[in-house]
């Protein structure tokens, strides 16, 4: 008992990124090191995915990967139009990239990048900037700006402090739920050792794929709304 106090007091030490080393100025911490790993498995899954495909689908890796083409194809779909087919890419990479980062865990001694703050805010900024620049390049600058005073001129203000905190909001989301399910699941490894783990690793999935998906699709509505209008 006393020894399990001890695992529970370090919990949050573990959950801290540690140095590892310097490039120049630049400190490379264990975040960064994971977000590494996890793009590397991604490409190589890819990778091994994509060999050796047929115009009609042969092998069950082929058929899932088209699945999810097609899905995320039919979300923008319907919030774009056909035009909207062009950012898949985009929308499926952020999606597979934020999943893999998720569930990063399962590889022993790892811990998800989407835990650590600066992770998840790295991204959100991102997301934002690029959803601007599609907003400017499809509407004008004329276009872009107006869109910030839409439904009436009056609403400019709040549109204005909406799209500044969005990155906030995006990001906090994403850590929040991660860096919580982390906690928990360490918490019940630690005292319930034996009957735990299979419940909490089904569980560790499907909230990897719920919290990527839920960040996917909160881009996919501001994509619509800069592209569109309020």
């Amino acid at each position: 008992m006393e020894q399990k106090a001890k695992a529970l007091s370090k919990i949050m030490e573990k959950m801290t990124p540690e140095h590892v080393f310097n490039i120049g100025p630049v400190s490379v911490d264990t975040t960064i090191i994971n977000q590494w790993i996890a793009m590397l498995v991604l490409f190589g899954l890819i990778f091994w995915i994509t060999r050796g495909l047929k115009s009609k689908p042969e092998g069950k890796k082929q058929v899932i990967a088209e699945l999810m083409v097609e899905f995320f194809q039919s979300l923008l779909e319907t919030n774009l139009g056909k035009k909207g087919r062009r950012y898949t890419p985009l929308v499926g990479t952020l999606f597979l990239f934020i999943l893999t980062m998720n569930l990063l865990w399962f590889i022993p001694g790892l811990m998800p990048p989407t835990t650590d703050l600066s992770t998840t805010f790295g991204l959100a900024i991102t997301t934002i900037i690029t959803v601007n620049i599609i907003g400017l390049l499809n509407n004008g600058l004329k276009g872009y700006l107006h869109h910030f005073a839409e439904p009436f001129p009056v609403m400019l203000p709040l549109n204005v402090i909406e799209e500044a905190v969005k990155p906030v909001s995006l990001s906090l989301r994403l850590f929040g739920n991660m860096f919580g399910e982390k906690v928990v699941v360490t918490i019940l490894f630690l005292l319930l050792p034996v009957l735990i783990p299979v419940p909490v690793m089904l569980l560790g999935v499907l909230m990897g794929v719920v919290q990527a998906f839920v960040f996917t699709l909160l881009t996919v509505t501001y994509l619509t709304t800069s592209i569109k209008g309020h």
